[in-house]
């Protein structure tokens, strides 16, 4: 029989799409995920929000555009920082984590 059965057929095509499932439940869906939670975080950047960037940089937010922010670095000293490259926003006057454990 050339066609064979349809429950052949669904037995070599089953394994496959349940290969596909499980990729977007294990990979594609989580990055979705993560990638909405971000949008959602850069737009809530507002001004005297701390941030880092992807490069490790930190500084404080004083001025907020479209797609750009102005990141205070240094006393005085202003970049201006494509919006997309905030890593996390830690938020007005949260500190940061000291290197050194006192004992």
């Amino acid at each position: 029989m050339a066609g064979g059965d349809p429950t052949n057929i669904l037995m070599q095509i089953g394994p496959i799409l349940l290969l596909l499932v499980l990729f977007y439940f294990m990979l594609i869906r989580p990055q979705q995920q993560r990638a909405k939670a971000h949008q959602a975080m850069l737009a809530a950047v507002k001004r005297g929000d701390q941030v880092v960037l992807s490069s490790g940089m930190i500084g404080k937010v004083v001025r907020v555009e479209d797609k750009e922010v102005g990141l205070e670095i240094s006393q005085g000293v202003t970049v201006k920082v494509v919006k997309t490259m905030i890593a996390e926003v830690r938020g007005k006057g949260e500190p940061a984590a000291a290197n050194d454990a006192k004992t």
